[in-house]
């Protein structure tokens, strides 16, 4: 019974992300059916204005320019199995930083200030994505083990006390021999 409801919730949620892809190219276009010149447009109760762009179209061509690749890298991010995926997160702070300035749009600056921010999340992410990269290169490519290496140190040295106890015993014998 678990089974079913588990393999239904995956089906539900794969369709509806497929669902999401599918639709994309038709949102990225959306602005195309907005009233041209229009300052303010109602949808289902809900007014959307120019939010100080020329028209409603040309403001909804920005939100969707923005929208529409960030919600793909969004998807891409989440059902990514490589070890790389952290990298992804850089054009997502791209896109987000840069949707953000669209929908608080105040002057005619879009696109210019937003790579400081990405800068900063580039810093933090790069240095992940590369220390993950060296563990595996280290272990799937060139075989080194970090935690068999530190066993195997471990076993060296415990190796070497016993010969130095070892020694100490053979002294302490051919001392002992010879006084007898």
């Amino acid at each position: 019974m678990k089974d079913k409801t588990r393999v239904r919730k995956k089906l539900l949620i794969e369709g509806f992300i497929s669902l999401l892809i599918a639709i994309t190219p038709l949102l990225f276009y959306f602005y195309k059916y907005l009233p041209i010149d229009s300052k303010s447009w109602s949808f289902i109760g809900i007014n959307f204005s120019s939010n100080g762009f020329e028209d409603v179209s040309l403001a909804f061509y920005y939100y969707f320019n923005k929208l529409v690749p960030l919600l793909l890298l969004i998807i891409w991010f989440i059902s990514c199995k490589n070890w790389w995926y952290h990298a992804i997160l850089i054009p997502i702070s791209m896109y987000s930083f840069q949707l953000y300035s669209v929908l608080t749009y105040d002057s005619g600056n879009l696109d210019e200030n937003e790579i400081m921010y990405v800068i900063a999340v580039s810093m933090v992410v790069i240095p992940v994505v590369y220390f993950i990269r060296v563990k595996l290169v280290d272990k799937h490519v060139h075989g080194i083990d970090l935690k068999a290496m530190d066993t195997e140190l471990q076993i060296l040295k415990e190796k070497e006390e016993l010969r130095k106890e070892r020694e100490k015993l053979e002294k302490s014998q051919k001392t002992l021999s010879k006084n007898m």
